[in-house]
């Protein structure tokens, strides 16, 4: 097997990027792009830590990332299962990658910066859903955006109803659990009372 190890190999392999690849890229958002992040209700957040990378989904309603200026972001932090692996990241290290779906769209739009929490009481009330305000939020400085084309949408087809996979096809989150935890969390229970815990803990 041939391992890659120099980035001259790599460019030697794949050839530079095109003018398109570069221009797209700026240290900040313009409306154009705004218009990805208002109509996204799904981003996945990259950190990195002293215990390596994580990736974590982050899911609200359509425009839940709030753009303040063309160079910060706010993002709302809700109830969840509290391992706060990403707000530790960043803590520990600010540097976020952010990568915007909006469904039906091919197109996706990724966001490097850098970040910090805030508790501050109005900001999070600012955010608040159902009556509950956010229990942080994350402050993003941007540092670069740009548009991911469409080929990985495209070629996964992942806003294709046809293609979609029957949940009953997959372990269950209860039946996982029942495995990792060897039986100490009884799965069939959990699974039957998911829909009402996420009824609580929604927002």
């Amino acid at each position: 097997m041939s391992v890659i190890t120099t980035v001259e190999q790599l460019e030697a392999l794949y050839g530079l990027p095109g003018e398109a690849s570069v221009v797209k890229e700026l240290d900040h958002v313009i409306p154009e792009y705004a218009a990805f992040i208002e109509a996204s209700p799904f981003v996945a957040l990259a950190t990195s830590g002293p215990e390596g990378l994580d990736c974590s989904p982050r899911g609200d309603l359509a425009g839940f990332v709030r753009i303040v200026d063309a160079k910060t972001l706010m993002m709302p932090d809700r109830r969840g299962n509290n391992r706060a692996d990403s707000l530790k990241n960043i803590i520990r290290d600010p540097r976020v990658g952010l990568l915007f779906l909006v469904p039906g769209s091919g197109t996706t739009l990724r966001i490097n910066g850098r970040a910090h929490i805030t508790t501050d009481a109005a900001l999070c009330a600012s955010f608040m859903v159902d009556g509950k305000p956010a229990r942080s939020v994350t402050v993003i400085d941007v540092d670069s955006v740009y548009f991911q084309c469409a080929r990985a949408i495209v070629r996964s087809e992942l806003w294709n109803p046809e293609r979609h996979v029957d949940p009953k096809s997959l372990p269950t989150p209860g039946k996982i659990l029942e495995i990792t935890s060897r039986k100490n969390i009884d799965g069939e229970t959990y699974d039957r009372e998911w829909p009402e815990r996420a009824k609580k803990s929604m927002w």
